[in-house]
């Protein structure tokens, strides 16, 4: 039994995490002081628009932040008690693929084209269990079988471009879990792919997290598939956590006016609708630029509930109830 486990004490614990970016308009800062925790079995959704910063989170778990022209600024990554961002890149090798595996948004762009997919897979078992060829091989059609792709020995030999989209999402994710890490990253699982694969997708990914207990941070834009499969959600936006808490909470009764503008996004999330038409409402504007944000609030020239407080100053999470946290000055002002 890991320590996680035992203790009860988070798996994965990011604290103040900041990342910049250098770029021609100026220093980007797309990691403002990011926190967030995730157990042991347990499925943590981050959730917001594209721009929010939730690959780059993903991408600096992984030790994956491009430096340059980014870098960690500050702040810690600790998995299950080891900090990783004092780890060498030799010692990240180590980290990533046997304690993080991750699923990237597009397959035919991670998969190699000129390898079978079984050969792909079996090489991260014989990098970080060497394993022989054969046995490896061998567990790459057994991770094939576990994803649930038909005559798994047959397309173990075949090569990526031969395979659907779904059953090349279904090989990333057999690769990622190979060698039976701790943590799964799932960056947009279901980029690209229609409606009935999609669910497939995430039905495999509960049924695995079931069976294997490992954890999971999920990165989506979507709050219907958070409804469907987290414990947990982080809503971002413009490179901060401004929502986090129970998926029941947090969907029941959403604090921050950003995260209620994406529930009401989604037909089935709102409670009771009268006409469907009347409850499906867009949120107004952009994302800002991220090397163009003012002193206060990054949501406050999207948001309907804004006054002059707002635009002075950045709020800091305040704590809703035990479990939930928004960051917003009408919060603030409501519990006063």
């Amino acid at each position: 039994m890991s320590s996680a486990i035992a203790n009860d004490v988070p798996l994965l614990s990011v604290k103040d995490l900041v990342v910049d970016f250098k770029t021609r308009a100026g220093n980007a800062r797309v990691l403002d002081h990011v926190s967030l925790d995730i157990k042991a079995g347990k499925i943590l959704g981050i959730v917001g628009e594209s721009g929010c910063g939730k690959s780059m989170t993903a991408l600096s778990i992984m030790g994956l932040v491009p430096n340059p022209p980014g870098k960690i600024t500050s702040g810690s990554i600790s998995l299950n008690g080891r900090e990783l961002t004092d780890l060498s890149e030799e010692q990240l090798c180590d980290v990533r693929g046997s304690e993080i595996g991750m699923i990237f948004q597009e397959p035919m762009t991670s998969l190699n084209p000129v390898f079978t997919v079984g050969e792909q897979i079996a090489e991260s078992v014989r990098l970080h269990e060497k394993a022989s060829k054969q046995a490896a091989m061998a567990r790459a059609v057994d991770m094939l079988k576990a994803v649930d792709i038909p005559e798994p020995e047959i397309r173990a030999r075949a090569y990526p471009h031969q395979l659907s989209g779904g059953m090349r999402q279904r090989v990333m994710i057999a690769m990622a879990l190979a060698c039976r890490p701790t943590l799964l990253i799932a960056d947009e699982p279901t980029t690209a792919l229609d409606a009935t694969v999609q669910a497939q997708i995430f039905d495999l990914l509960q049924d695995l997290q079931r069976d294997t207990g490992t954890a999971i941070v999920l990165i989506t834009h979507d709050m219907g598939a958070i409804a469907e499969l987290a414990d947990d959600v982080a809503v971002m936006y413009a490179g901060r956590i401004i929502e986090t808490g129970s998926v029941s909470n947090v969907l029941s009764q959403p604090q921050h006016p950003y995260t209620q503008g994406l529930i009401t996004c989604v037909p089935h999330l709102v409670p009771d609708p009268p006409i469907e038409r009347e409850v499906l409402r867009e949120i107004p504007g952009m994302v800002p630029a991220l090397t163009n944000l003012g002193a206060g609030c990054a949501f406050e020239p999207r948001c309907e509930k804004a006054f002059a407080r707002c635009k002075a100053e950045k709020p800091a999470l305040l704590q809703i109830s035990e479990s939930q946290f928004g960051a917003c000055w009408v919060l603030e002002e409501e519990s006063a």
